[in-house]
């Protein structure tokens, strides 16, 4: 692998390998599916994506790409997972999606390509599984045009996070694949905070992910101690 690509080749391996199952709703993906309309939702009332162009960045096999085409953007999603991308690629032929495409390329070479293409950019689980999570929040500011919207989401650094992403989801109620997540490649919100006004972007809003695990049910708050979401905004 060019070692200037911003990837770890175990990370893509560990999604490649799950690529089948990507789509199937009870599989280890169940968690992405339950929380897809949230985080739809929450990108859609801040940026109707009606009409937009956007750019999903480690878009997998392509649940939030899919779900943004069928609110009315055109949707181009990329990764670095080439199976996970064909699985996308797939889904959208037998699921008819209107407007969406799936490209194999880096957000950074993507950023040098084709700059302030985009209406909004969204980079959702994808900053903990790189090397240098700022080069790719650099790459989405460069991307997203003059007063257009970034959003990304991620998970806390702290014993909480530890305790309920790694040890309760993976291992004890084992809702991931164990060694989804590693602890030390968590961000904090300071941290993430500092990565986008580096770039230049402006945040706008955070919002926490909430999971019972007695009632299988996802929610949003403002509680940002384990999984939270930050919408930005680059200044026009």
């Amino acid at each position: 692998m060019n070692q200037t690509v911003n990837a770890d080749p175990a990370e893509l391996a560990k999604f490649s390998d799950l690529a089948m199952r990507w789509w199937d709703p009870d599989s280890e993906f169940k968690p992405l599916h339950q929380i897809n309309p949230l985080r739809l939702d929450w990108i859609n009332a801040y940026s109707p994506l009606q009409g937009q162009t956007v750019l999903d960045v480690g878009c997998g096999g392509g649940i939030l790409s899919d779900s943004m085409a069928r609110k009315g953007a055109t949707v181009t999603g990329i990764d670095l997972a080439t199976k996970a991308l064909r699985v996308a690629q797939l889904h959208a032929l037998e699921a008819q999606t209107p407007n969406v495409t799936y490209k194999e390329i880096a957000v950074e070479t993507l950023a040098l390509l084709q700059p302030e293409s985009f209406d909004t950019v969204t980079c959702m689980e994808m900053l903990e599984h790189v090397p240098d999570p700022a080069s790719v929040v650099k790459a989405c500011h460069d991307l997203v045009k003059p007063g257009g919207w970034v959003f990304f989401s991620t998970i806390n650094r702290n014993a909480k996070a530890f305790a309920l992403a790694i040890v309760g989801a993976e291992y004890l109620l084992q809702m991931l694949p164990k060694g989804t997540h590693e602890y030390a490649k968590f961000i904090r919100p300071a941290e993430l905070a500092g990565y986008c006004r580096d770039a230049g972007l402006v945040i706008e809003r955070s919002k926490g992910l909430q999971f019972n695990p007695l009632t299988q049910r996802y929610w949003l708050n403002d509680d940002t101690s384990v999984n939270y979401m930050i919408a930005t905004r680059k200044p026009a």
